[in-house]
């Protein structure tokens, strides 16, 4: 018995030191965490006075439709091709509810976010039931039908798109054709969906997504509902990239094709993989990134096609992790501690 219990201690002593390593990491890159949302807030709140607005919230807009992908893709490893028809129909509903109906903005925001949770339930429940490349097919193929709804129903204005959206007056109290009342409307917007984002990924929930994401027979091994945790991560992350169309049509003043097509569907997959798939602030970088070659890449034509390719590449082959998902790993093996 005497031996039993010196083995106990020397297994406690064993364990103590790792267990201390392993606090002090998390301790660690919970403030790293913490000095990224500092950056981040602060970075919103000074980019509209050094970068032209409108630029600026077209970056947020896609950053937080990437970051809505990241969750069902890097948390829950589920390939969407089809969330592009989430971002365009909740502005078209949107646009639709403010414009035709005469609804505040918010109450349009809601009726295209609430829009795009049903189709994001829609499609979940038909898709989840399949995983890899059947998976990623049957949610083109139902973006595709949500493409030629878009194109032939009179309401959306086909080719045309809808045009003309105002921007409305938010709460009958804050004038939204303000230029800077719109900017800091549409920070609040995407900080509150990267809030939601974040603790989603460090809840109980996002634990068991991970668990899904690495070992899937082991999760259902230990008792989980994986279709149900499945298709909740879908319409989450359906939700949160309707809130990203429905601000951007708020924020342009139109819905068009462009955000119901399959290309929109691959540049979200670009954002992602781009910044680091999997982590918390990388689909922001990555969005950050690409929105920003896009824009100032214009004068090259369509030269910044395969610009935006050949960056694809170099990162697919010497930064496979992402541009943070490499910082990361950079912090790990330089043992530097954030206190």
């Amino acid at each position: 018995m005497e031996g039993r219990v010196g083995s106990g201690r020397g297994l406690e002593g064993a364990v103590g030191p790792v267990a201390g390593v392993a606090t002090i990491q998390q301790k660690g890159f919970n403030r790293a965490h913490a000095v990224g949302w500092g950056l981040l807030v602060l970075a919103g709140l000074i980019a509209p006075f050094l970068v032209y607005p409108v630029f600026v919230m077209k970056v947020l807009c896609f950053a937080l439709f990437a970051a809505a992908f990241n969750l069902l893709l890097g948390y829950t490893g589920l390939l969407s091709f089809g969330h592009a028809a989430f971002l365009g129909w909740a502005g078209y509903i949107t646009g639709h509810t403010v414009k035709v109906m005469g609804l505040p903005p918010e109450l349009g925001m809601l009726a295209g976010t609430a829009f795009a949770t049903l189709l994001g339930y829609i499609f979940g429940s038909l898709a989840i039931r399949r995983s890899g490349i059947y998976f990623a097919m049957i949610t083109l193929a139902l973006a595709q039908m949500m493409y030629f709804l878009a194109l032939q129903f009179p309401f959306t204005g086909g080719e045309d798109g809808l045009q003309g959206v105002p921007r409305g007056t938010l709460l009958g109290i804050v004038d939204l054709s303000q230029m800077m009342n719109m900017y800091f409307f549409v920070l609040a917007v995407f900080l509150f969906g990267f809030w939601v984002i974040y603790r989603t990924i460090h809840s109980p929930f996002g634990q068991v997504l991970k668990a899904i994401r690495e070992n899937e027979p082991r999760a259902i091994s230990l008792g989980y509902d994986v279709d149900k945790f499945k298709l909740m991560a879908f319409v989450l992350s359906a939700a949160l990239s309707g809130l990203a169309g429905s601000t951007k049509t708020l924020v342009f003043q139109l819905a068009s094709l462009t955000d119901v097509h399959w290309h929109m569907s691959g540049e979200v997959v670009l954002m992602t993989l781009l910044g680091g798939m999997g982590t918390v602030f990388g689909p922001v970088v990555g969005a950050t990134v690409l929105v920003t070659l896009q824009n100032y890449g214009a004068e090259l034509g369509e030269w910044v096609t395969v610009l935006t390719g050949a960056i694809f590449v170099i990162c697919v082959l010497a930064f496979r992790r992402g541009i943070v998902g490499e910082l990361e790993a950079l912090y790990r093996r330089s043992g530097i501690s954030i206190r």
